[in-house]
């Protein structure tokens, strides 16, 4: 059968590192780019006797993001052990959550901007495509992390014991491009609320990836394979778009599908077998007797003072008290910190239209050239608005802006008039600027007949001539408009 014939239930399993200095169950630093090992403690090498405390923040910031997504917050919350011997987890167990966790239920919203590129998407009011169904989020440890070479393997238990986030989906999406964009809508909400950086480049958010096929109409689900610890969207759509022809092959050919758990090879672009039939009874979980439930309420109450907007909120409010275009303001909210930088850039001064075009478009190409993220960039969002200044108020034209962000660039320090004086650009006197630009016309009066008679480029050489006469140098813009002022008259 093709595999239109086939009904696709996808599931994640997304793992999220809370933003937080210490970890789960202890006092030792969480973070990212320490030397291996250093950042360990008897508590989170699983030493006899070690007893562990908890993080109070990481449990706020999972209640908060279960806030944000619509879950349930039961009133008590207990620890559990997950056991299982593997060189990431030295207690040979992991404490996590079975049957009490944090949040119960809930949803994620699929964003119209968090589809794959070039992939036709739904068409909604309000940006968001539809809701995605959760079963749960719960708070556990991170394991340490395994470098793998041909013969041994290190390890570095810096990571192991950091706040880890597991948000669990219903078995809700059905195409690679919903899993693709139910990832990024889970990255942005996170990066939004200050809960996680979420970069899956350093293993700050990972997935695994559950799919099954079934024949369509069939109300039994098919058997599910799992793909583990995926490390990128793009990734985690190739996985899917892979597994699902792989099963759809097997399936037609009378092969049937047995519960199991796969390695999903990025370079060879496929999955490879790892185990068959793991279920969460093979970890015989048992009660943490160690750690005594959480009672939630007082911190639901703490978190709810401080929810943030949402990305379809902002989207929004950017169109209404911007008047910004849809497209745009879609751009700016696919990205926090960039609409972070807008906002602070409109309240500097600059014109919102203005200011959305020279950040979505200058700024970011900018910022592409010269391999610079928007963290480490020398221009403020003051002097971008400086520099926007200079253009509306005619001392330059947008591509002399353009050397002027450049000279602001190298010397941050330096205002947006003084690089431009710096560059020879300068503010024209409006009367000594009419008195050149008629001296120039004077001198081509075959070209200005030749413009009256309907050769507009010409215009342009005129603009060169008085352009390349003048000093200090105007805005070409402003020198073009006065030349046609002048033919005209």
């Amino acid at each position: 059968m093709p595999a239109s014939d086939y009904e696709v239930t996808i599931g994640l399993e997304v793992h999220c590192q809370i933003r937080t200095q210490t970890k789960m169950f202890c006092a030792c630093r969480a973070g990212f780019g320490y030397a291996p090992n250093t950042n360990v403690c008897p508590t989170c090498l699983g030493m006899p006797g070690a007893l562990s405390t908890l993080n109070v923040r990481a449990i706020e910031r999972t209640i908060l993001a279960g806030r944000l997504l619509g879950c349930s917050i039961p009133p008590i919350s207990k620890w559990d052990r997950k056991n299982y011997f593997y060189p990431d987890m030295p207690k040979n167990y992991q404490t996590s959550q079975l049957d009490l966790p944090l949040c119960i239920g809930g949803s994620v919203p699929l964003y119209e901007w968090t589809f794959p590129a070039n992939t036709e998407v739904p068409a909604s009011e309000d940006g968001i495509v539809r809701h995605v169904k959760l079963d749960h989020i719960h708070l556990e440890e991170d394991a340490a992390k395994l470098t793998h070479f041909a013969g041994f393997s290190l390890v570095d238990y810096n990571r192991g014991g950091t706040p880890l986030m597991e948000i669990v989906s219903a078995p809700d999406l059905h195409t690679p491009d919903e899993a693709y964009a139910y990832l990024k809508s889970l990255q942005q909400i996170m990066v939004y609320a200050d809960i996680s950086n979420a970069d899956m480049e350093k293993g700050e958010m990972r997935c695994d990836v559950n799919v099954s096929l079934r024949p369509r109409g069939q109300k039994e689900l098919g058997e599910k394979i799992e793909m583990k610890n995926i490390n990128s969207m793009s990734a985690a759509r190739r996985a899917l778009i892979y597994e699902i022809r792989r099963q759809t092959e097997e399936l037609d050919a009378g092969i049937a599908q047995v519960q199991s758990t796969r390695r999903w090879d990025d370079t060879l672009g496929e999955s490879i077998i790892m185990r068959t039939k793991e279920n969460a009874h093979d970890y015989r979980y048992h009660t943490c007797p160690d750690l005594i439930p959480v009672r939630t309420a007082p911190l639901v109450e703490r978190v709810q003072e401080c929810i943030p907007e949402m990305p379809d909120a902002r989207r929004q409010r950017l169109i209404r008290d911007y008047m910004l275009p849809a497209a745009d303001a879609t751009t700016l909210v696919s990205d926090a910190s960039l609409c972070s930088f807008f906002e602070r850039t409109v309240q500097a001064g600059a014109p919102a239209r203005k200011a959305a075009n020279w950040v979505i478009n200058t700024l970011t190409a900018v910022l592409t050239e010269r391999e610079t993220s928007l963290a480490d960039c020398p221009i403020s969002p003051a002097a971008l608005a400086d520099i926007i200044g200079i253009v509306e108020d005619g001392t330059v034209s947008t591509n002399q802006a353009r050397e002027v962000l450049d000279v602001i660039w190298r010397t941050p320090d330096k205002d947006a008039s003084s690089a431009a004086a710096e560059l020879g650009y300068k503010k024209a006197d409006s009367g000594a600027l009419e008195e050149l630009v008629r001296s120039v016309l004077e001198e081509n009066q075959d070209m200005v007949e030749l413009v009256r008679a309907g050769n507009a480029k010409l215009v342009n050489a005129l603009t060169g001539k008085v352009m390349k006469t003048a000093n200090p140098k105007p805005n070409p813009k402003l020198v073009t408009q006065l030349i046609l002022s002048c033919i005209k008259s």
